[in-house]
């Protein structure tokens, strides 16, 4: 179990600088690489949540390689930190705190929806 964290907290963590690489962010701008990010890996996890309650008997490997690996490489909250440091410092707290809002808001509905979708 733990090589299929580390594997897949590997591929998660590749797959977040590659999106960084296609979307780079200013400091003075939302960080929309990051926040597309969260909300893709905050619906992915809702999903997998989801399904792991619908099927008990799922593989808790391969959960724990989804999950905690590859979903937990490729979102990242303390790059959103230190992006909203930045905004406040560099451009204004109020297009700091619309990050911020947008970032949670837009993460916990997808994170729902994904959880919604396999409940139904």
């Amino acid at each position: 179990m733990i090589l299929g964290v580390a594997s897949g907290g590997a591929l998660g963590s590749l797959l977040r600088f590659g999106v960084g690489r296609l979307l780079p962010a200013a400091p003075t701008t939302i960080p929309w690489g990051t926040l597309g990010i969260n909300v893709v890996g905050s619906f992915a996890l809702g999903l997998l949540a989801g399904a792991s309650l619908a099927r008990p008997d799922a593989s808790p490997a391969l959960r724990a390689f989804l999950g905690v690996g590859l979903l937990g490489g490729f979102t990242t909250f303390s790059t959103f930190s230190v992006e909203t440091i930045t905004l406040a410092q560099s451009t204004s707290l109020a297009k700091a705190g619309l990050y911020v809002v947008l970032s949670v808001a837009l993460a916990v509905l997808a994170a729902g929806v994904g959880f919604s979708l396999t409940r139904s």
